[in-house]
């Protein structure tokens, strides 16, 4: 789209410190942990040191023999540093391909097996508990960011290495690969460039500089391996923002640090909204400051979003949903007040940023779109990534010219608005839409933390359920809640834990409803309805 392309000279990582420091030196991020890199760190540190320090590792990545063109996988244990060294790594001309923390061994070394003899930056604890041996087999050399090994180099040996400039590559050149969420099947590798990243950040970029002032700090609780996080820490940075980064969503921990750091605008996962949401009853008032909450991983519940929105005692704060996917960035948006919630047309995601992304929404028979026949949501953005990696017959299947098939299902109403339903994968006949009965049952059963309706071999709508500090489902409230609702199965209980989630803290849909009848007819797990035993006493998932 033509606001995309205008000007644009790609995200350059590399030097993303450098320049902002240059601006701002003096301006803080501050962590809720210990970098493993850089412990000495410590937990507030300026842009300027916070710059020294990827430049740092770009040296030291540069004496392990790390040059222009090569892919380097980073996998190791959950950290801001994943994210810095990914800047290092770009720093030198290299391309860092970022895996989860979460992923499994056996995952891991079939991506690795994808990516092609690449450096692999790990730790020791990955490499005793989580990798198997082979990945030393499928890597050019394995680096530590912590921890002995052998076989493996040490990064802290080449402490004190020689410093080297910054090699920028050409815009239209593979910058980060990150990998998609997996939540129906193995990941794939997604490609980004310079000027697809650049495109993505701008949407949300010129909405942050219009509307937050720069002494507004940022929080974010994003997965530092999301290509959100490429797009969301340039914006804090170079915008001169204080930037909040957190690794750990416990409501405790992130009170204290909101109360002593109050921040203006915050950006986290759907489900660690959700979780947040006792913060609005905290007598330190943590939200009170907040004059912008935003999410762009899923879908949010109506719920979650009025007790956010409460919280804030900063007049006419907003709730902003944007609609979008690894694949392509941000697509939609829309905004929700304290008056307009998202109770109303919860389903709606926005509308496209003009002049920068489209939607449009494809018949499945040969119909107009509607709630009762939705079609085939797809977007154009020059955000989208340039191929999945080893796999690009994948990324044309998804590709029609310009327009990427999104793999939901939705309509859009006569004054542009679109609506999203359901995934393709996760349509259950005979319910218009599992996610806006979700956001019923969210609604009308406050003791829930989580819902998600799967459907079992029958065909039959099961409904999972999470509730805070899993007390028993309430089973008069939960009948009173279902009674005018397409029919469903008993809800079955779970632990929170015990659901199989992605990087960013969606729920597994397809893996779960596997495991919900896996639960069922299998004789070495114990049913678990929520109205046959404690929720104390679940099985782990």
């Amino acid at each position: 789209m033509f606001l995309q392309r205008i000007g644009n000279k790609g995200i350059r990582l590399g030097t993303l410190f450098e320049r902002a420091a240059a601006r701002h030196p003096a301006s803080l991020v501050i962590l809720d942990h210990d970098l493993d890199i850089a412990p000495e760190l410590g937990r507030r540190a300026t842009l300027t040191e916070v710059a020294d320090l990827v430049d740092d590792f770009a040296a030291r990545l540069w004496a392990a023999k790390v040059r222009p063109g090569e892919r380097v996988v980073v996998h190791k244990s959950d950290n801001f540093d994943i994210s810095l060294l990914a800047c290092s790594i770009v720093r030198v001309g290299a391309v860092p391909v970022l895996l989860s923390p979460k992923l499994d061994g056996v995952t891991v070394a079939e991506l690795l097996r994808r990516v092609d003899q690449p450096f692999l930056v790990t730790d020791q604890a990955k490499l005793e508990n989580d990798l198997p041996a082979e990945v030393f087999g499928l890597s050019e050399r394995v680096l530590l960011t912590s921890g002995s090994y052998s076989g493996a180099l040490e990064l802290k040996s080449l402490a004190g290495a020689a410093r080297v400039p910054a090699i920028t590559m050409p815009p239209d050149y593979p910058t980060l690969i990150t990998h998609t969420s997996g939540t129906t099947g193995t990941p794939k590798l997604a490609v980004h460039t310079g000027h697809t990243f650049q495109s993505r950040y701008r949407p949300q970029g010129t909405i942050v500089a219009m509307a937050v002032k720069k002494s507004e700090p940022i929080a974010l609780h994003v997965s530092f391996v999301h290509s959100r996080m490429f797009t969301a820490m340039p914006i804090s940075v170079l915008q001169g923002h204080p930037l909040i980064v957190l690794r750990d969503d416990d409501p405790k921990s992130v009170g204290e640090i909101f109360t002593q750091v109050p921040p203006g605008f915050i950006e986290a996962h759907p489900n660690t909204f959700l979780r947040w949401e006792v913060l609005a009853d905290d007598p330190g008032k943590p939200l009170a400051n907040v004059k912008y909450f935003s999410s762009t991983f899923d879908a949010i519940h109506p719920r979650t979003v009025h007790t956010l929105l409460g919280a804030s005692e900063r007049k006419q704060p907003l709730f902003a949903q944007a609609y979008g996917q690894s694949e392509v960035g941000p697509i939609a948006a829309r905004t929700y007040t304290k008056n307009r919630g998202a109770d109303a047309d919860g389903r709606c995601v926005g509308r496209p940023f003009p002049g920068m992304t489209g939607v449009r929404v494809v018949s499945r028979d040969g119909k107009t779109p509607t709630k009762q026949s939705p079609g085939y949501i797809e977007v154009s953005s020059n955000g989208r990534i340039v191929t999945y990696l080893g796999e690009h017959e994948r990324w044309e299947k998804q590709a029609d010219e310009g327009w990427w098939r999104m793999g939901d299902l939705g309509y859009r109403t006569k004054w542009g608005c679109l609506h999203l339903l359901d995934r393709e994968v996760d349509e259950i006949p005979g319910i218009e839409s599992t996610l806006e009965i979700e956001d019923k049952l969210f609604a009308r059963v406050p003791e829930l933390i989580e819902v998600i309706i799967v459907q079992d071999s029958k065909g039959t709508p099961v409904p999972v359920v999470c509730t805070r500090d899993d007390v028993p489902l309430d089973q008069i409230a939960w009948k009173s809640a279902v009674a005018d609702l397409p029919k469903m199965a008993p809800p079955v209980q779970w632990r929170l834990d015990d659901l199989p989630q992605t990087a960013t803290t969606k729920i597994k849909r397809l893996e779960l409803a596997r495991l919900v009848e896996e639960q069922k007819n299998g004789p070495q797990r114990k049913a678990s309805s929520a109205a046959a035993e404690p929720a104390d006493e679940k099985k782990s998932a």
